[in-house]
């Protein structure tokens, strides 16, 4: 099909598609950012989402745009890109996030993005359709990112407990009940660039593929506070669910341990940002949660459910991408005719 004759009710409706992702990647990611200061009841719920919200929405000023040129560019081959692929795209992601939302279980966004448009452009152009070098990049990110949180959240533990070891109990709770309030800022700034910038891209790809952007990719000034302010107001509805799991389940937290796991988190993604790796922030504080707790001993965390997560992460993009492979023979059907 030509994307060019694509009309502009349908264009808007993609549009709108691609912020409902936004939006619910904030209500399923909500747990990343507020999880373990709701836990350690630093901040009631409802203060902790508004606080998330407003450092997501604000995460554009410190961050260029590399992760959205990555989702934009570096996936599936930009000739490839076209209405059809994009709506298959945010269908097989949108499905598979609603689906471990319902469970309850963390599982990552930006994974199912991944796989949405490796399914999509799969479904269009057969394998080579993939950018490999850009789904190796990620691909490697799947591990390292949980495994840099982790190590870094152990550190940051042994190295306060050792530092801490005189001070009463009850004087470094207080203490840190005040700096998890900027470890969980700086957590939220991370998410809300890491992740707003995947749909950044996937609405500047389509815009580009129906000849409005000119010739050279960027993304529009629009499109950044759009997608900002969707994945501001998403964090801001919450994600009960999987802030239990993440908060609670994994293991218990202490004000200090939460400062430490959401400060390696958000070193963890201040670095793939930058580098424009789109990590998922699902994977990186779950690796420092994990970190956090077996600091203290290994049976402080529930491995029965880190497995169940670990096990959602593995079907995370094979999973979308069968459901956008569908989405997309659908779409292309219905934008055809």
């Amino acid at each position: 099909m030509d994307a060019l004759h694509l009309g502009l009710p349908a264009l808007i409706f993609i549009i709108v598609v691609a912020l409902a992702f936004d939006f619910i990647n904030g209500l399923h990611d909500a747990a990343n950012s507020i999880a373990t200061v709701v836990s350690t009841r630093v901040l009631s719920p409802k203060l902790a989402v508004a606080w998330a919200a407003f450092f997501n929405f604000i995460a554009f000023l410190f961050f260029g745009l590399h992760v959205a040129t990555t989702i934009g560019t570096g996936l599936v081959q930009p000739s490839v890109i076209d209405p059809a692929v994009i709506l298959g795209a945010l269908c097989g992601a949108i499905g598979w996030n609603l689906f471990t939302w319902w469970l309850g279980l963390p599982s990552s966004s930006s994974h199912a993005l991944v796989g949405g448009l490796a399914g999509a452009g799969i479904a269009k152009a057969g394998f080579g359709a993939i950018v490999a070098s850009g789904f190796l990049k990620t691909s490697v990110a799947i591990v390292l990112s949980p495994t840099i949180g982790l190590v870094l959240a152990l550190l940051l533990v042994l190295i306060l407990s050792w530092a801490l070891r005189r001070v009463p109990p009850f004087a470094v709770d207080r203490q840190f009940r005040h700096w998890q309030l900027v470890s969980a800022a700086l957590y939220s700034l991370g998410h809300g660039g890491n992740d707003a910038q995947k749909t950044m891209g996937i609405i500047a790809v389509l815009l580009f593929s129906q000849g409005l952007l000119g010739d050279t990719f960027h993304v529009p000034f629009w499109v950044i506070l759009t997608c900002q302010l969707a994945m501001g107001l998403g964090t801001l509805m919450g994600g009960w669910r999987i802030v239990r799991t993440m908060g609670s389940r994994i293991t218990d937290l202490k004000p200090y341990q939460g400062f430490c796991a959401e400060t390696a988190g958000a070193i963890t993604l201040f670095g793939a940002t930058w580098l424009g790796i789109p990590v998922s922030t699902t994977h990186t504080i779950t690796g420092a949660i994990v970190g956090v707790g077996s600091a203290r001993r290994t049976s402080a965390v529930r491995w029965g459910l880190a497995g169940r997560i670990v096990w959602a992460w593995v079907l995370t993009i094979p999973a979308s991408a069968a459901v956008a492979y569908v989405s997309y023979r659908i779409a292309a059907a219905i934008l055809v005719g």
